[in-house]
C-alpha cells in the first residue's frame, strides 16, 4: 500500500513538473522577449483560474494557479491583453511597434521548439524503450469474414494500406487516420506473403475504426465484480489468463468467446499471479436475455515489452515524427466524412495528462518523449491564425504594420472575446469526452510494462593473422 501511495505522488509530482516546464518556456519566450523590447510586463502565470500561490518582484507578479490548461504573460501593450486579461492599471504606456509585438508573439513557439529539440537531445544519449509488440494476430472467428479468407492465429500484419507496420501500435494509428473503410491489408505466414482487402469496424470506448482482428496476447483482469463468479472463485485484479476449460488463451476476444460458450459450466482457469501459475474452478453466469455466460471481470491487455534503443533516435527524428503524426491527425479531421474521425476524439488536459501519467509510471524517457510531443504541439497550435493565440497577435501585428494605424480597439475585443469563448466552448467539449474515456486512460495507467536493455552486439573476432 504504501509503495503505491509513494508511486502515485512520484507520479503526480512528475505529470505536474513536465507539464509545468513545458508551459513555463513557452512564456518565458514571452516574458524574456519583452523585456529585453522594453514592454511592460504585469504578471507571469503558470496555469489559469485562482492562485495556488505566488510572490510580486519589481512589480511583476509570479503565480502558478489551478487550472493546467496553459498559462499567460500579461503585457498591457500587446493589442489583444485587455480583451483577455483585464485593463491595465495606472500610467499610460507608450504603444508597442508591431515588429516588437511580432517577436514577443513568436518568441513562445519559438521556445517550445527549442525545449523539444533539447529534449530529444537528452533522449538521444540515454536511450529510448521502444515497444517489442509484434502485430501478430492472437484470434481469428472462424465463422467471420476474416476466418471465411484464411486469415489465423498466428499470422503476422506486415503492411496496412500500403504502409509497413512493426507493431500494433502502427496497425491502430494507420487504420484509425485511413480515409476509407476497406483496407489492403498484407500478412506473412511462415514466410509466404498474402494480401486481403479488409473492412473494418467501429472500435469502444474510443469509437475509431480498427480491423477485426485480434493481437496476440494474454489478457488481464483490471477489475473483479464483487460477489460474481469470478471474485468467488477467487480470481484477483492483475491475475493474466493463461488457458480456459483447457484451450490456451491467445486474445482478450478469444477468452470472451469461450466464456460465453460456458454459461453455467464448471470451467477450470489458469492465471498467472505474482509470477507464479495458479489453478482455479470457476463457473461462468449465464444470462437468460443475452443467452451467453459471463464471470464478472473487466479485461485489459497484458504487459507490453519494451526493448531500450541506444541510442535513441536523433532529436530531428522525434520532431518528425511528432510532425508526421500532425500531419495524419489534421488529414483525418480534415476527411472526417471518410475516416469518421472528429473532434470528439481529440484530447484537452485530462486526456494529455493522463496519458503523462501512464508514460511516468512506465519509463521517464517515454515521458520524455511525450513532452517532445507536447511542445511541438504547443508551438504549431499557438501559431494558428486565431485571435487571442499567438498567431493572431503575430497576423494582427502585421496588419498593423500594413495599415500604418493600431486596428479598431472594438474590433479586436470583439473578435478576441468571440474566439476566447470559441476555444474554451472546445476545451469543454474535449475535456467531456476525455471523462467519457476515463475508464480506458485508467486502463492505460494500469497496464503492466517491462523494460528490458538490449544487450549490446557481441565483438566480432579479429580475423587471424593471414600464414606468411
Amino acid at each position: 500500500m504504501l509503495a503505491q501511495i509513494l508511486t502515485y505522488l512520484y507520479v503526480i509530482a512528475a505529470v505536474v513538473l513536465l507539464f509545468g516546464a513545458a508551459v513555463f518556456v513557452h512564456e518565458f519566450g514571452h516574458y524574456w522577449v519583452a523585456r529585453k523590447r522594453g514592454l511592460k510586463v504585469e504578471a507571469f502565470a503558470i496555469g489559469f483560474g485562482p492562485k495556488i500561490f505566488g510572490w510580486t518582484k519589481d512589480g511583476i507578479e509570479y503565480s502558478w494557479r489551478w487550472i493546467p490548461a496553459g498559462g499567460y504573460v500579461k503585457l498591457p501593450q500587446m493589442i489583444t491583453s485587455e480583451a483577455i486579461e483585464g485593463t491595465h492599471q495606472g500610467e499610460p504606456l507608450p504603444p508597442a511597434s508591431p515588429w516588437s509585438k511580432i517577436l514577443v508573439a513568436f518568441a513562445g513557439p519559438l521556445m517550445n521548439v527549442v525545449f523539444a529539440f533539447a529534449i530529444g537531445t537528452f533522449i538521444y544519449f540515454v536511450g529510448l524503450p521502444v515497444p517489442v509488440n509484434p502485430s501478430i494476430i492472437g484470434y481469428v472467428k472462424t465463422d467471420s469474414p476474416e476466418g471465411k479468407l484464411g486469415i489465423q492465429a498466428g499470422d503476422a500484419i506486415v503492411e496496412v494500406d500500403g504502409k509497413p507496420t512493426r507493431s500494433w501500435e502502427d496497425v491502430y494509428q494507420i487504420t484509425a487516420l485511413a480515409r476509407t473503410n476497406v483496407l489492403k491489408v498484407v500478412l506473412d505466414r511462415a514466410g509466404t506473403r498474402s494480401t486481403y482487402n479488409l473492412e473494418t469496424r467501429e472500435n469502444t470506448p474510443l469509437p475509431l475504426k480498427v480491423l477485426n482482428l485480434n493481437p496476440q496476447d494474454h489478457p488481464v483482469i483490471f477489475k473483479v465484480e464483487p460477489d460474481g463468479p469470478a471474485d468467488k472463485a477467487g480470481l484477483k485484479t492483475q491475475d493474466k489468463f493463461m488457458s480456459f476449460a483447457g484451450i490456451p488463451v491467445h486474445s482478450q476476444e478469444q477468452l470472451v468467446d469461450l466464456i460465453r460458450k460456458r454459461g453455467g459450466e464448471p470451467s477450470e482457469v489458469v492465471v498467472e499471479r505474482n509470477a507464479q501459475s495458479l489453478t482455479l474452478n470457476v463457473t461462468p453466469m449465464f444470462d437468460p436475455q443475452t443467452k451467453r455466460g459471463r464471470i464478472g471481470v473487466g479485461l485489459s491487455s497484458g504487459s507490453i515489452r519494451y526493448e531500450v534503443q541506444k541510442p535513441g533516435p536523433t532529436p530531428w527524428a522525434q520532431v518528425k515524427e511528432t510532425l508526421d503524426l500532425m500531419y495524419n491527425t489534421f488529414s483525418a479531421l480534415v476527411h472526417s466524412e471518410q475516416t469518421g474521425v472528429g473532434a470528439k476524439d481529440l484530447s484537452g488536459p485530462v486526456g494529455i495528462l493522463t496519458i503523462m501519467a501512464a508514460h511516468v509510471k512506465t519509463d521517464y524517457r517515454l515521458a520524455l518523449k511525450f513532452l517532445v510531443l507536447l511542445n511541438i504541439n504547443l508551438a504549431i497550435l499557438n501559431l494558428l491564425p486565431i485571435p487571442v493565440l499567438d498567431g493572431g497577435h503575430i497576423v494582427m501585428s502585421v496588419i498593423e504594420k500594413i495599415r500604418q494605424r493600431p486596428l479598431s480597439i472594438k474590433f479586436v475585443e470583439y473578435t478576441t472575446t468571440a474566439c476566447a469563448l470559441a476555444l474554451i466552448s472546445f476545451m469543454l467539449y474535449v475535456t467531456f469526452h476525455d471523462f467519457r474515456r476515463f475508464s480506458l486512460f485508467k486502463s492505460f495507467f494500469q497496464r503492466e510494462t517491462q523494460i528490458e536493455q538490449t544487450p549490446p552486439p557481441s565483438p566480432i573476432p579479429a580475423p587471424a593473422p593471414a600464414p606468411r
